[in-house]
C-alpha cells in the first residue's frame, strides 16, 4: 500500500486544494476505510461558500462516504480487511445529560468523522462501535453513501405526526427534502413538494408525490399552497427543508389550524424566526425544530436503503474524480443536480 494518499482540504472559503497526506494508521478501536464513493451535500456547499463556525481552516472536507475496510486497529472484532461498509459521520457519547435523556442528537460530546473527500478515511472508535455497518453486495457503494443524509430524514419524519391521508407539504426539493417526500409518501400522505427548479420537482414526481408546485414567479407561496388544500385550510404537516429563514416563516403560515410544522433546514448563523404570536396561539400550531439524527435512525436508514426505498439513480447525477471536486460542489450549488459523487480507484 502507498504511504501517502490524496485528500481534499478546505483552506478558505471557496479554496479547495487536493494535497498529499500520509495514510493514517488506525488506533485502538479504529478502522481505516479505503474510499469508494463520496457524495456532495448541502452542508458541503454551505461550508464551501461561507465557511463553518466550528472549524478553523485549513481542515479536511466532506462527510458522506462508503468504502472497503483497508485495516483495523487493536480491539476491533466486528470488522476485517475487505469488508464493504457504510459509515456515518458522527456518534454520540452515550454518557452526557442529553444522551441519558434519550436525545443523542443533542449530545454534548459528539465524535465526528470529517474528511470523506480522500482516498482513505480513518473512522474513530465510537463511530466504528455505533454507526458503521456491513453492507451486502446487493447494495452499491453509491446507495450506501446516502445513509448519512437519509438517516436525518428518517429521524425527522418520525418526529412528524403524519396520519393516513394527511396533506404534507415539503418545502425544498433538494436531497433532504426529496428524502422527506419519499418517506411521507410511504406513510400514506398526500405529499405536495415546492421548489423553483423543475428538474428537482420531476424527481419528486418520480418518487410518488401527489403534487408539485414550481414557485418561480409566485408572489404569494402561502396562498399558492393553501389553494391546493380543501377549503384552502392549509396543510396538516409542513416540512421545511431549504435552510432559508424566509421559507421557515412561510412554512409556518402554510399549516392549517392545529397543524404541525417541522423546521429542519439549517439556517445561516444569526437568523431570527419571526412568528405571528396570535396565529401560533389561536390556530394552535405546533412548531418543532429537529437537528441531525440518532444511531437508531442511522440503522433504520440503512435497512430502508437495503429495501430500495430510495435509489442512488434518483439522487446522484454525475461522477467526478477527486481532482474535480470543486466542479462537483459548484454544480451541486447551482441546483442543476440533486447530488454528485466522487469516485475513487
Amino acid at each position: 500500500m502507498n504511504e501517502t494518499m490524496k485528500q481534499a482540504m478546505l483552506y478558505e472559503v471557496e479554496d479547495i486544494r487536493i494535497v498529499e497526506q500520509p495514510i493514517p494508521d488506525p488506533g485502538p478501536g479504529e478502522v481505516l476505510v479505503k474510499n469508494k464513493v463520496s457524495t456532495t451535500c448541502g452542508t458541503d456547499v454551505k461550508t464551501f461558500k461561507r465557511g463553518y463556525p466550528l472549524l478553523k481552516p485549513p481542515h479536511p472536507y466532506g462527510h458522506e462516504f462508503s468504502g472497503v475496510v483497508a485495516a483495523v486497529g487493536p480491539g476491533v472484532i466486528n470488522f476485517k480487511e475487505g469488508d464493504r461498509v457504510a459509515v456515518h459521520n458522527t456518534a454520540p457519547c452515550g454518557h452526557c445529560y442529553y444522551c441519558k435523556h434519550d436525545q443523542p442528537s443533542m449530545c454534548e460530546s459528539l465524535t465526528f468523522c470529517r474528511g470523506s473527500y480522500a482516498e482513505y478515511v480513518r473512522v474513530p472508535a465510537p463511530i466504528v462501535a455505533q454507526n458503521m455497518f456491513h453492507i451486502p453486495d446487493s447494495l452499491s457503494h453509491k446507495a450506501a453513501s446516502l445513509m448519512e443524509p437519509f438517516s436525518c430524514a428518517v429521524y425527522g419524519i418520525e418526529n412528524c405526526p403524519i396520519a393516513l391521508g394527511d396533506v404534507v407539504v415539503v418545502n425544498g426539493a433538494g436531497p433532504i427534502g426529496l428524502m422527506f417526500a419519499r418517506l411521507a409518501v410511504l406513510r400514506g400522505a398526500k405529499v405536495l413538494v415546492t421548489d423553483m427548479v423543475e428538474s428537482r420537482l420531476e424527481t419528486a414526481r418520480r418518487l410518488g408525490v401527489w403534487k408539485t408546485l414550481n414557485l418561480t414567479g409566485v408572489e404569494d407561496s402561502v396562498a399558492a399552497v393553501r389553494s391546493l388544500t380543501k377549503g384552502e385550510r392549509g396543510a396538516d404537516i409542513v416540512i421545511e427543508a431549504t435552510g432559508l429563514i424566509q421559507v421557515w416563516e412561510t412554512s409556518v403560515r402554510m399549516a392549517r389550524k392545529g397543524g404541525f410544522v417541522l423546521l429542519f433546514g439549517g439556517t445561516k448563523g444569526g437568523s431570527v424566526l419571526h412568528v405571528d404570536a396570535t396565529l401560533l396561539h389561536y390556530s394552535q400550531i405546533t412548531i418543532k425544530g429537529v437537528f441531525h439524527t440518532t444511531p437508531r435512525h442511522v440503522a433504520a436508514a440503512l435497512e430502508l436503503l437495503n429495501l430500495g426505498v430510495i435509489s442512488a439513480e434518483d439522487f446522484i447525477q454525475h461522477e467526478y474524480p477527486l481532482e474535480r471536486l470543486e466542479e462537483a460542489i459548484r454544480e451541486h450549488a447551482s441546483g442543476s443536480v440533486i447530488k454528485n459523487c466522487i469516485i475513487y480507484d
